[in-house]
């Protein structure tokens, strides 16, 4: 490795995540001086992936790879490998001799949302939990821009109540300012939906995670993207590692006082302009949401398509969010 060799007929291999931090004379010409970024796979990828993992297990006739590869954006080889294999047992624990699409959605819910939990049997306590996810669909609906609702279920998992689920039309690549926007604004849904409801003093601590989420994308849009009244620079260092690693390191590197003014405004201005807007979804559509959290208080569990259908007989829903892709990736929103 010290370049002087003739050892032409060696070659060397190593791997990292995390290039940011290796010596630079690692990284010279003659050393490891040709690098390769394996980001996760396409989905062309998945799919052969898929097809790897596949072979020693067996499936029902409606089980699609290429379905799955389509709902699994963002997942690594070795998740695809887990959701196979947690899809088997699941099967196997259910005394099926193959796996089905059911065993499959189950897995996609445990691997992204955790591990399912006793559902609530108190009334109030599951009455406002409705309410809440119902929120969260009905705002991310309403929305231009937002990604189509999968389900929206009470099962809880992981340390959320309730899930709703969003499907995102296609490998995310590139995200507009609207679609961003519009997913904050389906983020504040489940407290907007608290207040109108129960009113602000009922408002819970189910919104938490939420907050957490959309403050973190607002500030993206901010300090990253370049999508706010500061203007279209980024104010992010290439070299942190998270966002607070980044905040710190601009302060330390004299940030005047005035633009760290603007930008916690201009993230405030943002969450509250998208929580006016999830606010106006909830008070103008309370008979459909009234209606629609009845059905899922009964069944527990709501597809999008029939939470659209009831939602329809009362608003138009806008095009991009009407009709959901027929291969689904979901997010869940708790």
């Amino acid at each position: 490795m010290d370049g002087f060799e003739g050892n032409t007929g060696i070659i060397v291999i190593a791997a990292t995540n995390r290039a940011d931090i290796l010596d630079s004379a690692l990284l010279r010409p003659g050393r490891f001086d040709r690098q390769v970024t394996v980001d996760v796979p396409d989905v062309r990828g998945r799919i052969e992936i898929l097809k790897v993992h596949a072979n020693n297990k067996k499936f029902d006739n409606d089980v699609s790879l290429d379905v799955i590869a389509m709902r699994t954006p963002g997942f690594s080889g070795a998740d695809l490998a887990n959701l196979l294999n947690e899809a088997a047992i699941l099967a196997g624990r259910r005394g099926k001799t193959a796996i089905s699409s059911k065993e499959i959605d189950d897995s996609i819910d445990r691997i992204v949302a955790g591990m399912e939990g006793t559902v609530m049997t108190d009334g109030k306590s599951k009455s406002l939990v409705a309410y809440h996810e119902v929120g969260h669909a009905i705002c991310g609906t309403l929305t231009p821009g937002h990604d189509p609702v999968q389900k929206v279920t009470l099962i809880p998992r992981g340390q959320a109540r309730g899930l709703t689920w969003f499907i995102p039309i296609d490998d995310p690549t590139l995200i507009s300012k609207q679609q961003l926007f519009a997913r904050i604004v389906g983020g504040l849904g489940g407290r907007a939906a608290e207040e109108v409801i129960f009113g602000e003093p009922e408002v819970t601590t189910g919104a938490a995670g939420d907050l957490q989420q959309i403050t973190a994308l607002a500030k993206q849009m901010v300090t990253a993207f370049g999508m706010s009244e500061i203007g279209p620079w980024s104010l992010m260092d290439s070299s942190a590692q998270s966002a607070d690693v980044i905040m710190r390191m601009m302060v330390r590197n004299s940030m005047s006082e005035r633009l760290a003014e603007d930008i916690d405004a201009a993230i405030k201005r943002i969450s509250d302009r998208a929580y006016e807007i999830a606010l106006s979804h909830i008070r103008n559509n309370r008979e459909a949401i009234d209606k629609i959290v009845d059905v899922l208080l009964e069944k527990e569990t709501m597809t999008g398509d029939e939470f659209r259908a009831i939602l329809s007989e009362f608003v138009e829903i806008p095009s991009e969010n009407r009709v959901p892709p027929s291969t689904p990736a979901p997010v869940a929103v708790a």
